[in-house]
């Protein structure tokens, strides 16, 4: 049987992994230095929460208010946030919105997949290496990163995306690979 292909069913397979790697980190490991340079574990969730709600609530979502603080209780506030998330791409007035993106006309939804979705694969990897979690990322997760990564071109690169793409060879594990193009240094 096919998978669901609407935007809340595809946020929460992104999700589902999520939720797993953040209800596991330990209480003293939030505080932990990420991958992302200056950011610890806690900063990493934050930025989820953040940057999904602005994107949403700029293009007609209703979200709680206020936004889940990652401070007063990282695996709640993500369970709140992400919960609201999947409820408001699951009305098709927020989900199937029209959407410009510089590549063409899309919708929120699948904005909010295309671009979110890849930064939740990555910033779940920088969670687990962070707090000394489950960094590992299936195939199909891969593929799509590639496939942004690809899609993106120089452009994920910008201020606030991604630091450049790391040296590393073509004879390692693809994983390592793979996250090298988003400035991750998985060996």
């Amino acid at each position: 049987m096919p998978m669901p292909q609407d935007p809340a069913s595809r946020y929460d397979r992104r999700n589902t992994p999520l939720v797993r790697v953040v209800d596991a980190v330990p209480d003293d490991a939030w505080d932990a230095p990420s991958p992302c340079e200056g950011w610890s574990a806690a900063d990493v969730l934050q930025h989820l929460v953040d940057t999904q709600r602005t994107f949403l609530l700029t293009n007609g979502a209703s979200l709680p208010d206020p936004a889940p603080v990652v401070a007063q209780g990282p695996a709640l506030a993500w369970r709140t946030h992400s919960e609201a998330v999947a409820r408001a791409l699951a009305d098709p007035r927020v989900g199937e919105a029209p959407y410009e993106t510089p590549f063409g006309v899309s919708t929120v939804g699948q904005v909010l997949d295309d671009f979110y979705g890849f930064d939740m694969v990555v910033h779940r990897w920088d969670l687990a290496r962070a707090t000394g979690g489950d960094a590992s990322i299936t195939d199909v997760e891969l593929d799509t990163l590639d496939a942004a990564a690809d899609g993106w071109g120089e452009r994920l690169y910008g201020d606030g995306i991604c630091s450049g793409p790391l040296e590393v060879g073509a004879d390692e594990p693809r994983p390592v690979r793979v996250l090298a193009r988003f400035g991750r240094d998985a060996r």
